[in-house]
C-alpha cells in the first residue's frame, strides 16, 4: 500500500497567528512538570517556541488538588489548553480512583479547557455526562493507545468508527511502529477520515507519522519542550519540528525526501537539506527514516511524492538490488547512497560519497605538498589505506584507484577485504595486520568503519604508534566531529580530513540530483560548521 499525495478536509482546523504558515496542524506541547509551578513556566516556555497548544499532563503532578490547580493553569495559560488526566491502564501515571478523575476532566472543561483528552474505553460515558454543558468551542478529543504494533488497515479503520461512534469531536489513534511501513496506514487513514483526526505512530520507526502529519491533514503533533521530557515513545521536539524540519510549511503539495538508514538519527542531513530548501522557498521536507527493510519501504511509499532519499549504513549495497537503473559509477562500486525517485516512479541510484572523499583527501594533500590545483591528482602513486570495505570502502577503494593510487583494504575480516581488493586490484589483509604495516612513509589512511563513532567514542581502529606513517588521515564518521583517530593523526603529525567534510561535498551532489539546482555551498559549510 502506498502513502501518496493527499489532501484532505482541514478548513476548520484553528490556525495560529504566530508566524509564517502553510498548513493549519497544530503544534501542542506536553507539559510534563511535576508541580503546578513547574508547569506554569513550561507553559511560558511553549508559547515563546511557538507552540499552538498546551497538552496539560495532570498525572505529572505529585500533588494534586482539582478545585485549587485546574482554575491556576487552565485560566494562566498563554495558549489554549488540552487537558489530559492518563491513567495507568492506558500508559499514564494515574493510579487513583476512576469517578475522581472523570470529575477533574469535567471540571476542566467546565473552566474553560479548549480540550480534553479522554480514554476509548471510558469515552461513551463520559460524553454523555457531558452533553448537556458542553461549552460550544470546547472539542472532547478520544484516544486509543496500543503499546504494542499497528493494526491492519482494515483494523484501524474499524477503531476509528468505534471511537466516532462515542460522540469524539477529534479521533486520536497512537500505535506502535515495528517497521516505518507501518506509518503508511495511518496516512491513509488520516487523509481519508471524515473527523479530525490526530494519527501517531510511536516509536523511532514513527517519527514520520508526527513531522508529515500536516502533509495528510492531522489535526494536529506533539512536540516536546525538551529531548528528556517526553511523553511518548519517539516524540521530537516543539524546536526541531519548528526549526530543524521546518513543520510549518509542510503543506499537501511538499515533496519528500530523507536518509535511510540503521542507526540514523544521528544524521545531520536534514539540517542541511531542511535550511537549503527553506533559502530557496524550495516545497519540500528531509526527514530521518529508520528503514530494517528496504524493499519494502520502496514498495510501500512508491508515489512520486517521496522523491528520493540519501542512503546510509547498512543499506548502501542492498539497496542497489531495488534500483530501475545505477549511475555507471555507483554500479562499479557497488554501493549506492543516493537514491532519486523519477516522475515515472522509477528509482535511479547515484554514488556521491567517492566524489566527496575524494576530492576533499586531494585538496588536503594539496594543501600538505603547497600545490595547487591541476590535471595530475596528488594521489597519484600514493599508497592509500581504506579501513572497511563495506558500502564508504568501497567508494573510497574504487575512487582513490580512479586517481592512481596504490589501494591496500584491511578489514575485520579478511574474505570480506580480499573480495573488494580482487575487484580494484588493490592488496587485502586484516584490520590487525594493518596495525604493523609501513612499508613507506607519508601513507594515505581513509577510515571507513563506525569504530570511534557515538557513542563509543573512546575505540579507534588503528593504534597511534602506526600513525605516524601516513601524511594524511581522513575518518569518514562525523559524530563526533574529531574522533579519537583523528586526535590522535594530529598528534601524530599527519594533516586531517574530517567526515564532515565528505558529508558537505556529497551533500552538493546529492542536493543537485534532488532538485536539478546547484547546491548553496556557503550555506551547507556555515551550518556544518555551526552545528558540527
Amino acid at each position: 500500500m502506498a502513502a501518496g499525495s493527499f489532501s484532505s478536509a482541514t478548513s476548520d482546523l484553528q490556525t495560529s497567528t504566530s508566524g509564517v504558515r502553510s498548513n493549519p496542524t497544530l503544534l501542542c506541547t506536553p507539559l510534563m512538570g511535576t508541580t503546578v509551578d513547574q508547569m506554569l513556566i513550561e507553559m511560558r516556555k511553549a508559547k515563546e517556541i511557538g507552540g499552538d497548544v498546551v497538552e496539560i499532563r495532570l498525572d505529572c503532578l505529585r500533588t494534586f488538588n482539582a478545585s485549587q490547580d485546574l482554575g491556576i493553569l487552565i485560566k494562566q495559560s498563554p495558549l489554549p489548553t488540552l487537558v489530559t488526566y492518563r491513567p495507568v491502564w492506558e500508559g499514564g501515571q494515574y493510579e487513583g480512583d476512576e469517578n475522581k478523575r472523570q470529575d477533574a476532566l469535567r471540571l476542566a472543561m467546565e473552566l474553560g479547557a479548549d480540550y480534553i483528552d479522554v480514554e476509548l474505553q471510558v469515552a461513551s460515558e463520559f460524553n454523555n455526562s457531558i452533553a448537556a454543558k458542553k461549552p460550544e468551542r470546547f472539542k472532547v478529543i478520544v484516544s486509543s493507545h496500543n503499546f504494542h504494533n499497528t493494526p491492519s488497515l482494515e483494523g484501524i479503520g474499524n477503531l476509528v468508527a468505534r471511537i466516532q461512534a462515542t460522540g469524539a469531536d477529534i479521533v486520536k489513534i497512537a500505535t506502535t511502529a515495528l517497521d516505518i511501513s507501518d506509518v503508511a496506514r495511518i496516512f491513509q487513514i488520516t487523509t481519508n477520515s471524515q473527523i479530525p483526526m490526530i494519527g501517531i505512530v510511536m516509536g523511532e520507526r514513527g517519527l514520520i507519522s508526527r513531522l508529515l502529519c500536516p502533509k495528510y491533514g492531522g489535526y494536529l503533533t506533539y512536540g516536546a519542550l525538551e529531548a528528556g521530557a517526553i511523553s511518548a515513545p519517539g516524540q521530537p521536539t516543539a524546536k526541531d519540528l519548528l526549526d530543524l524540519y521546518n513543520f510549518r510549511l509542510i503543506n499537501s503539495d511538499t515533496k519528500i525526501f530523507g536518509i535511510i538508514g540503521k542507526p540514523v538519527g544521528h544524521s545531520k542531513s536534514p539540517l542541511l537539506f531542511n535550511e537549503a530548501f527553506k533559502s530557496i522557498n524550495y516545497n519540500a521536507v528531509y526527514v530521518h527514516l529508520l528503514v530494517d527493510d528496504v524493499e519494502k519501504f520502496f514498495n510501500t511509499y512508491s508515489t512520486p511524492d517521496f522523491g528520493g532519499c540519501s542512503c546510509t549504513i547498512p543499506h548502501k549495497e542492498v539497496a542497489l538490488k531495488c534500483m530501475d537503473e545505477i549511475d555507471p559509477i555507483a554500479k562499479k562500486i557497488g554501493a549506492i547512497n543516493n537514491i532519486v525517485r523519477r516522475q515515472d516512479g522509477t528509482l535511479k541510484g547515484y554514488n556521491t560519497d567517492y566524489i566527496g572523499a575524494i576530492e576533499a583527501i586531494e585538496d588536503g594533500l594539496r594543501e600538505l605538498n603547497g600545490a595547487s590545483p591541476g590535471s595530475r591528482s596528488p594521489l597519484a602513486g600514493k599508497l592509500f589505506v581504506v579501513l572497511g570495505a563495506g558500502g564508504a570502502g568501497k567508494s573510497l577503494a574504487y575512487g582513490a584507484k580512479e586517481k592512481g593510487a596504490r589501494v591496500v583494504v584491511a578489514n575485520r575480516t579478511f574474505e570480506r577485504a580480499k573480495e573488494l581488493a580482487d575487484k580494484t586490484g588493490a592488496k587485502a589483509m586484516t584490520l590487525e595486520e594493518v596495525q604493523d604495516f609501513h612499508p613507506e612513509e607519508g601513507m594515505v589512511l581513509a577510515n571507513t568503519t563506525s569504530v570511534g563513532m557515538k557513542p563509543k567514542i573512546d575505540e579507534t581502529p588503528i593504534k597511534k604508534e602506526a600513525l605516524k606513517h601516513y601524511c594524511l588521515v581522513f575518518d569518514a564518521i562525523y559524530t563526533p566531529k574529531e574522533t579519537r583517530l583523528l586526535r590522535e593523526a594530529k598528534e601524530s603529525g599527519a594533516v586531517l580530513v574530517f567526515g564532515t567534510e565528505m558529508l558537505i561535498r556529497q551533500g552538493f551532489e546529492q542536493y543537485k540530483n534532488f532538485t536539478g539546482l546547484p547546491a548553496p555551498e556557503q550555506l551547507f559549510r556555515e551550518l556544518m560548521s555551526r552545528h558540527a
